[in-house]
Protein backbone atom coordinates (compact mmCIF):
# COMPACT_ATOMS: atom_id res chain seq x y z
CA UNK A 1 0.00 0.00 0.00
CA UNK A 2 1.02 3.91 -0.26
CA UNK A 3 1.98 5.95 2.34
CA UNK A 4 3.00 9.45 2.37
CA UNK A 5 5.00 10.87 5.59
CA UNK A 6 5.19 14.43 6.00
CA UNK A 7 7.26 15.40 9.02
CA UNK A 8 10.30 17.94 9.07
CA UNK A 9 12.76 15.76 11.14
CA UNK A 10 14.75 14.13 9.09
CA UNK A 11 15.75 11.68 11.40
CA UNK A 12 12.24 10.36 11.74
CA UNK A 13 11.26 10.02 8.40
CA UNK A 14 14.08 7.81 7.71
CA UNK A 15 13.35 6.22 10.51
CA UNK A 16 9.45 5.49 9.31
CA UNK A 17 10.47 4.97 5.99
CA UNK A 18 12.87 2.08 7.11
CA UNK A 19 10.10 0.63 9.56
CA UNK A 20 7.16 0.52 6.65
CA UNK A 21 9.61 -0.45 3.78
CA UNK A 22 10.20 -3.63 5.94
CA UNK A 23 6.26 -4.54 6.12
CA UNK A 24 6.36 -3.57 1.62
CA UNK A 25 4.62 -0.45 1.78
CA UNK A 26 5.67 2.18 -1.04
CA UNK A 27 6.65 5.40 1.30
CA UNK A 28 6.94 8.81 0.14
CA UNK A 29 8.52 11.64 2.36
CA UNK A 30 8.08 15.62 2.80
CA UNK A 31 9.46 17.78 5.17
CA UNK A 32 6.60 19.92 5.36
CA UNK A 33 2.78 21.10 3.97
CA UNK A 34 4.48 22.76 0.81
CA UNK A 35 7.27 20.01 -0.52
CA UNK A 36 3.81 17.25 0.17
CA UNK A 37 1.49 19.36 -2.05
CA UNK A 38 3.34 17.57 -5.17
CA UNK A 39 3.05 14.09 -4.14
CA UNK A 40 -0.29 14.40 -3.44
CA UNK A 41 -1.73 16.36 -6.63
CA UNK A 42 0.53 13.10 -8.30
CA UNK A 43 -0.18 9.75 -6.36
CA UNK A 44 -3.34 8.35 -4.55
CA UNK A 45 -2.49 7.67 -0.93
CA UNK A 46 -3.88 4.98 1.37
CA UNK A 47 -2.51 6.96 4.71
CA UNK A 48 -1.23 10.28 5.37
CA UNK A 49 1.20 10.16 8.34
CA UNK A 50 0.98 14.02 8.92
CA UNK A 51 3.21 16.14 12.10
CA UNK A 52 1.64 19.47 12.74
CA UNK A 53 4.30 21.79 13.60
CA UNK A 54 6.56 22.17 10.30
CA UNK A 55 7.94 25.09 8.34
CA UNK A 56 6.47 26.86 5.31
CA UNK A 57 3.03 24.79 5.38
CA UNK A 58 1.81 23.70 8.47
CA UNK A 59 0.26 20.02 9.13
CA UNK A 60 -2.93 21.77 10.03
CA UNK A 61 -3.22 24.19 6.93
CA UNK A 62 -2.43 20.84 4.36
CA UNK A 63 -4.94 18.98 6.47
CA UNK A 64 -7.80 21.30 5.74
CA UNK A 65 -6.52 21.64 1.75
CA UNK A 66 -6.55 17.99 1.92
CA UNK A 67 -10.44 18.19 3.09
CA UNK A 68 -11.29 20.65 0.91
CA UNK A 69 -10.07 19.10 -2.23
CA UNK A 70 -12.33 16.00 -1.22
CA UNK A 71 -9.25 13.40 -1.42
CA UNK A 72 -10.46 10.42 0.57
CA UNK A 73 -7.11 9.32 2.01
CA UNK A 74 -6.93 8.39 5.45
CA UNK A 75 -5.20 11.14 7.81
CA UNK A 76 -2.99 10.31 11.32
CA UNK A 77 -1.88 12.77 12.86
CA UNK A 78 1.59 12.31 14.04
CA UNK A 79 2.27 15.47 16.81
CA UNK A 80 4.52 16.26 20.23
CA UNK A 81 1.62 18.46 20.87
CA UNK A 82 -0.56 16.39 23.33
CA UNK A 83 -3.16 18.79 24.65
CA UNK A 84 -6.80 17.96 24.43
CA UNK A 85 -7.62 21.05 21.78
CA UNK A 86 -5.04 20.04 19.53
CA UNK A 87 -6.52 16.66 19.37
CA UNK A 88 -10.20 18.21 19.09
CA UNK A 89 -8.82 20.97 16.36
CA UNK A 90 -7.21 18.34 14.08
CA UNK A 91 -10.06 15.68 14.27
CA UNK A 92 -12.40 18.37 13.60
CA UNK A 93 -10.43 19.40 10.78
CA UNK A 94 -10.91 15.89 9.29
CA UNK A 95 -7.68 13.47 10.73
CA UNK A 96 -8.90 9.80 10.83
CA UNK A 97 -6.83 9.57 14.14
CA UNK A 98 -4.46 11.44 16.38
CA UNK A 99 -1.02 9.30 18.21
CA UNK A 100 1.14 11.79 20.06
CA UNK A 101 4.81 11.71 20.29
CA UNK A 102 7.24 9.82 21.65
CA UNK A 103 5.27 6.74 20.40
CA UNK A 104 5.40 2.99 19.89
CA UNK A 105 6.02 2.38 16.10
CA UNK A 106 3.94 -1.30 17.27
CA UNK A 107 1.46 1.12 17.55
CA UNK A 108 1.33 3.45 15.15
CA UNK A 109 1.35 0.51 12.03
CA UNK A 110 -0.99 -1.16 13.96
CA UNK A 111 -2.90 2.26 13.64
CA UNK A 112 -2.07 2.59 10.07
CA UNK A 113 -3.02 -0.79 9.27
CA UNK A 114 -6.50 0.07 10.96
CA UNK A 115 -7.41 2.75 8.54
CA UNK A 116 -6.36 1.04 5.57
CA UNK A 117 -8.58 -1.16 7.14
CA UNK A 118 -11.36 1.32 6.90
CA UNK A 119 -10.16 3.45 3.39
CA UNK A 120 -11.41 -0.03 1.44
CA UNK A 121 -14.47 -0.28 3.52
CA UNK A 122 -13.36 -3.50 5.49
CA UNK A 123 -14.73 -4.63 9.22
CA UNK A 124 -12.52 -7.54 9.85
CA UNK A 125 -8.63 -7.69 9.67
CA UNK A 126 -8.59 -10.93 7.45
CA UNK A 127 -9.75 -11.22 3.47
CA UNK A 128 -10.81 -14.38 2.37
CA UNK A 129 -9.70 -15.66 -1.63
CA UNK A 130 -10.30 -18.77 -2.15
CA UNK A 131 -8.39 -21.32 0.22
CA UNK A 132 -6.25 -18.32 1.32
CA UNK A 133 -7.09 -16.52 4.37
CA UNK A 134 -5.27 -12.92 4.33
CA UNK A 135 -4.40 -11.65 7.19
CA UNK A 136 -3.82 -7.87 7.26
CA UNK A 137 -3.05 -6.92 10.41
CA UNK A 138 -0.17 -9.60 10.93
CA UNK A 139 0.57 -8.77 7.19
CA UNK A 140 0.61 -12.98 6.50
CA UNK A 141 -1.83 -15.12 4.47
CA UNK A 142 -2.57 -18.39 5.52
CA UNK A 143 -2.99 -22.00 3.24
CA UNK A 144 -4.56 -25.17 4.47
CA UNK A 145 -1.02 -26.57 4.30
CA UNK A 146 0.08 -23.31 6.72
CA UNK A 147 1.71 -20.26 6.68
CA UNK A 148 3.15 -18.91 2.74
CA UNK A 149 6.61 -17.82 3.53
CA UNK A 150 5.92 -14.74 1.20
CA UNK A 151 8.04 -11.79 1.05
CA UNK A 152 6.79 -8.44 2.43
CA UNK A 153 6.27 -6.81 -1.65
CA UNK A 154 4.80 -10.75 -2.85
CA UNK A 155 2.27 -10.29 0.22
CA UNK A 156 1.41 -6.43 -1.00
CA UNK A 157 0.82 -7.51 -4.40
CA UNK A 158 -1.49 -10.41 -3.42
CA UNK A 159 -2.90 -8.18 -0.21
CA UNK A 160 -3.85 -5.37 -3.13
CA UNK A 161 -5.32 -7.13 -5.86
CA UNK A 162 -7.37 -9.02 -3.23
CA UNK A 163 -8.87 -5.75 -2.37
CA UNK A 164 -9.15 -4.37 -5.38
CA UNK A 165 -11.30 -7.70 -6.83
CA UNK A 166 -12.73 -7.34 -10.27
CA UNK A 167 -10.16 -4.68 -11.68
CA UNK A 168 -7.37 -4.95 -13.90
CA UNK A 169 -3.95 -3.32 -12.95
CA UNK A 170 -1.21 -3.49 -15.81
CA UNK A 171 2.33 -3.84 -14.59
CA UNK A 172 3.19 -0.24 -14.02
CA UNK A 173 -0.34 0.61 -12.18
CA UNK A 174 0.81 -2.32 -9.83
CA UNK A 175 4.76 -0.59 -9.36
CA UNK A 176 3.38 2.91 -8.16
CA UNK A 177 1.19 0.85 -5.43
CA UNK A 178 3.92 -0.97 -3.97
CA UNK A 179 7.00 1.32 -5.11
CA UNK A 180 7.73 4.91 -3.89
CA UNK A 181 8.51 7.09 -5.99
CA UNK A 182 12.40 7.44 -5.35
CA UNK A 183 12.72 3.71 -6.06
CA UNK A 184 15.16 2.84 -8.65
CA UNK A 185 13.52 -0.52 -9.84
CA UNK A 186 12.10 -0.94 -12.78
CA UNK A 187 8.79 -1.96 -12.99
CA UNK A 188 9.53 -5.10 -14.53
CA UNK A 189 9.65 -6.35 -10.85
CA UNK A 190 6.15 -7.06 -10.51
CA UNK A 191 6.84 -9.34 -13.36
CA UNK A 192 9.25 -11.14 -11.14
CA UNK A 193 7.36 -10.60 -7.91
CA UNK A 194 4.29 -12.28 -9.49
CA UNK A 195 6.75 -15.32 -10.73
CA UNK A 196 7.64 -16.32 -7.18
CA UNK A 197 4.37 -15.20 -5.54
CA UNK A 198 3.06 -17.87 -7.80
CA UNK A 199 5.88 -20.50 -7.31
CA UNK A 200 5.14 -20.22 -3.49
CA UNK A 201 1.09 -20.86 -4.04
CA UNK A 202 2.23 -23.89 -6.44
CA UNK A 203 4.46 -25.14 -3.88
CA UNK A 204 1.73 -25.11 -1.26
CA UNK A 205 -0.76 -26.92 -3.06
CA UNK A 206 -3.19 -23.70 -3.48
CA UNK A 207 -5.24 -23.21 -7.01
CA UNK A 208 -3.62 -19.39 -8.36
CA UNK A 209 -6.33 -16.52 -7.72
CA UNK A 210 -4.35 -14.20 -10.06
CA UNK A 211 -5.64 -14.46 -13.71
CA UNK A 212 -3.36 -12.45 -16.60
CA UNK A 213 -4.80 -10.77 -19.03
CA UNK A 214 -2.31 -10.70 -21.95
CA UNK A 215 -1.90 -7.08 -23.31
CA UNK A 216 -3.74 -5.57 -20.15
CA UNK A 217 -2.35 -6.66 -17.02
CA UNK A 218 -3.56 -8.81 -13.42
CA UNK A 219 -6.74 -8.82 -11.77
CA UNK A 220 -8.56 -11.45 -9.14
CA UNK A 221 -11.66 -12.13 -10.44
CA UNK A 222 -14.33 -10.64 -8.38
Amino acid sequence: MRLLIVEDSEKLRDALLSGFSAFGWAVDMAADGAAARPYLAQWDYDVVILDLMMPRVDGLQLLREIRQQGKPVRVLVLSARDQITDRVQALDLGADDYLVKPFSFDELRARVAALTRRHHDEHEPEIALGELRIHTAARSVRAPSGTLPLTPKEYAILEFLARHRGRVFHRAALFEHLYGSTSSASDKVIEVLMSTLRSKLVDAGCADPITTRRGFGYVVEA
